[in-house]
């Protein structure tokens, strides 16, 4: 069977594979896609779904952060194992240096693959980091130094600096080539003059500008997590899922698309803290990954796409 010619990695932060607990988990509100928990059961997946319940800990003690796994996610290296503890936030250092050696953007581009992130930021951010971006001025501002010294730069956005690809801006999201972080635009358009859209609109965006590769970022749900908000989770949960249901719909027959997040929180409202849950990998498309860590998924899409 010949690989894919496109694969779309929709990452979600902070969601894992929990118990069926109504009263912690807001996964058992609804079949979500997400809606799998540790007993083996879950929603029902469209298309032929597969789910792989992949590990997030690496065998290092603590719980697992958002620097470190992003980092094995889009290096396909195992980051926390590497630097031997588990890194809160942004990269530091070393795994800004991952990032930039072993980045899966970098990978790709190397193996002659297009790759673009579906993401929009506010010109201000991106130039108060010195990120390479595309044409805009939609968001622009000056932050004052002492802010931008404790600024720091996302793992997603590193792994595609180090391709030296530029970053889409809040025009291109006016412009309908590029998605605010929280896909519908509602809370982006609380600060800036972005459009309303449906998740389902969204998503056609989403595959009217994928490349090879394309990767989405969503992390409300994690936000949600750490605030204990079961309102806000449930939010941020409804409007992904409405938005990756309709990514799969709409998947070319030669496409792979893949769901996962980088550690677990939102599945146990009990606690403000991430778990050492697994977290639920779901693939779409006529492959199966062989996916065991948050890692692999980084190394499955590079195998995929640098095959001739």
């Amino acid at each position: 069977m010949p690989p894919p010619s496109k694969v779309a990695l929709l990452f979600i932060d902070g969601v894992g594979v929990g118990a069926r607990d109504e009263a912690a988990n807001p996964l058992t509100a609804h079949d979500f896609l997400l809606s799998q928990f540790e007993d083996g059961s879950g929603a029902p997946l469209p298309r032929g779904g597969q789910r792989h319940d992949v590990d997030t800990t690496f065998g290092v003690p603590g719980r697992p952060q958002s620097a470190t796994n992003q980092t094995a996610m889009l290096t396909g290296l195992p980051a926390p194992r590497l630097l031997g503890e588990h890194v809160l936030g942004y990269p530091t250092r070393p795994l800004a240096k991952l990032l930039a050696d072993a980045s899966i953007v970098k990978a790709l581009l190397g193996a002659g693959r297009s790759v673009t992130f579906a993401n929009a930021y506010p010109v201000g951010y991106l130039d108060a980091l010195g990120l390479a971006r595309r044409p805009g001025s939609l968001g622009d501002f000056v932050m004052p130094d002492k802010l931008k010294r404790r600024l720091k730069p996302s793992a997603t956005t590193l792994a595609f600096t180090a391709g030296e690809v530029p970053l889409r801006t809040f025009d291109d999201a006016v412009a309908g080539r590029g998605l605010t972080h929280d896909i519908d635009g509602a809370a982006a358009q609380r600060r800036f003059p972005v459009p309303r859209r449906t998740p389902e609109e969204a998503a056609a965006i989403f595959w009217a500008l994928a490349e090879d590769f394309t990767l989405f970022e969503h992390h409300l749900a994690d936000e949600a997590g750490h605030a204990q908000d079961r309102g806000a989770a449930l939010d941020a949960l409804r409007t992904f899922d409405r938005f990756a249901r309709e990514i799969v719909r709409l998947m070319p027959d030669d496409a792979q698309v893949l769901i996962c997040s980088d550690h677990g929180n939102v599945e146990d409202l009990s606690t403000r803290n991430h778990t050492t849950n697994r977290v639920a990998a779901l693939s779409f498309g006529a492959q199966t990954p062989a996916l065991s860590t948050v890692a692999d998924v980084g190394r499955q899409i590079v195998a995929w796409l640098e095959r001739p």
